[in-house]
C-alpha cells in the first residue's frame, strides 16, 4: 500500500493545533532521522523525515517534543501587526501607525512630526485596507533607497547590477544570481539607514566576487569602511525586524 505524502494537516491531526503555529513537514532523501527547529522568522515548527517514515511516528516524535516547541515559540519576540495604534520602525526611528479612514483625494501613507514623543506614519483610506497598503508603501521605500544606494556601491567598484527586487524574504537580507541580478529584503527598511547601506553594499561586491573570502570583504570594507557595526547589528536585532508585517506569523 502507497505511503501518505507528508502534509502539515496530517501531523495536525495528532491535537497538535493547540500550538498556534505553522506547521511545516518536509521530507528529505538525505535525512537519516527525524529532526525538528522553530523558524524564528516565520513563527513555524518545521519537521524534516526520511524518505520513509511513516507520518504517524512523525505526528508522535512531534507530541514527544511538545515542551520543547512551545519554549521555543514562547521565546520568540511577539509579533507585531500592522494595526492602528501600532509602533514600528522607519529607518531606525520609532513610529505610530494612525490608520487615518476614508478621505475624498485618495489614499497613501504621509510622515508626520506632530508635538509627541513619537513620529507618525498616516494611513489614509479604509481601515482594513491599510496594512496592505502600508506594506506597499514600505517595499516602494525601500526600493527606492535600496535604488539608490546600490548604484553608489556599484560606481564604487566598477560593476553593474542586471536586475533589482525586493520582495518579503526570510533566509536572507540579500542575495546575488550569477547574472546579476540582486534581492533584498523590504524589512531592511525598518532597519537604521547604515544597516540597508551595509547589505546593499554586500550584495554590489557579490557582483564581483561570487563567495565569502578575503577579496570579498575587501571589496565591501573599500566601500563602506564601518561595515563591522552594521554585521554585528545585524546579528543581534536582524532578526527582531521579521516581527513587523501586515500578516505576521501567517506566512
Amino acid at each position: 500500500m502507497p505511503r501518505k505524502p507528508a502534509t502539515a494537516k496530517a501531523i495536525q491531526d495528532h491535537s497538535l493545533h493547540e500550538l498556534n503555529a505553522p506547521i511545516e513537514v518536509r521530507r528529505h532523501p538525505g535525512a537519516r532521522r527525524l529532526t525538528l527547529r522553530v523558524s524564528r522568522t516565520r513563527r513555524a515548527v518545521i519537521v524534516t523525515l526520511p524518505v520513509q517514515c511513516d507520518l504517524d511516528e512523525a505526528g508522535s516524535f512531534l507530541h514527544r517534543n511538545m515542551a520543547w516547541v512551545r519554549e521555543r515559540l514562547d521565546s520568540l519576540p511577539a509579533p507585531v501587526p500592522f494595526h492602528d495604534g501600532a509602533f514600528m520602525p522607519l529607518r531606525g526611528e520609532t513610529h505610530r501607525l494612525v490608520f487615518g479612514g476614508r478621505q475624498r483625494r485618495g489614499s497613501g501613507v504621509v510622515q508626520r512630526t506632530p508635538m509627541t514623543p513619537f513620529a507618525q506614519l498616516a494611513v489614509a483610506g479604509e481601515a482594513d485596507h491599510a496594512p496592505r497598503r502600508l506594506g506597499d508603501w514600505l517595499v516602494k521605500e525601500a526600493r527606492q533607497d535600496l535604488d539608490e544606494r546600490v548604484a553608489w556601491h556599484s560606481k564604487r567598484l566598477g560593476v553593474k547590477a542586471s536586475r533589482i527586487t525586493v520582495r518579503d524574504q526570510t533566509s536572507r537580507w540579500g542575495s546575488c544570481s550569477t547574472t546579476g541580478a540582486l534581492s533584498f529584503s523590504w524589512r531592511l527598511i525598518l532597519a537604521p539607514r547604515h544597516i540597508l547601506d551595509y547589505v546593499a553594499a554586500h550584495e554590489v561586491a557579490h557582483l564581483a566576487e561570487m563567495n565569502h573570502g578575503p577579496k570579498f570583504w575587501a571589496l565591501v570594507r573599500r566601500t563602506m569602511p564601518d561595515m563591522d557595526e552594521a554585521r554585528r547589528w545585524l546579528q543581534i536585532y536582524g532578526m527582531d525586524l521579521h516581527r513587523y508585517g501586515p500578516a505576521v506569523g501567517s506566512r
